[in-house]
């Protein structure tokens, strides 16, 4: 009988294979589903124009799937190190951030949530810009 900790190594490499191929498998109909509504919004006339609805909407598509890639290379760096890299998550964060920003109707909210929302950028970026320092410093170090 083998070790728990092969099993558990086995199992969790087998997840996340199949994460990989799901997410791979998203990005794909997702890739399709943006130049299927690309296609659709510039044949409707007026032809070859996209009012700035259909621009947000397409905009809010392009970041997800940005998103999903980046949380593709994300458990790719996993599968690969054993380990998860922090300026990853950061990046996956930032992004989501500002698909949301990009699709916000900023003149229906109440002002105390765009602060809110101003300081979950700053406290990314901070971090985002103190891992990469982290990071520098230590392979300087070597």
């Amino acid at each position: 009988m083998r070790p728990v900790k092969e099993i558990l190594h086995t199992f969790t490499r087998f997840i996340i294979l199949a994460l990989i191929g799901m997410m791979m498998f998203a990005v794909v109909l997702s890739t399709v589903e943006l130049l299927i509504i690309l296609v659709v919004e510039v044949l409707k006339p007026p032809e070859y124009l996209l009012g700035i609805e259909n621009l947000f909407e397409i905009f809010g598509f392009f970041m997800m799937i940005l998103i999903g890639l980046e949380l593709l290379e994300s458990i790719r760096t996993y599968l690969a190190d054993e380990l998860l890299h922090v300026e990853v998550v950061f990046l996956v964060a930032m992004i989501a951030i500002a698909r949301k920003v990009i699709i916000l109707e900023v003149k229906d909210l109440d002002p105390l949530v765009l602060m809110g929302i101003a300081s979950i950028i700053l406290s990314l970026a901070a971090g985002y810009f103190l891992v990469k320092k982290a990071i520098r410093l230590k392979d300087s170090s070597k």
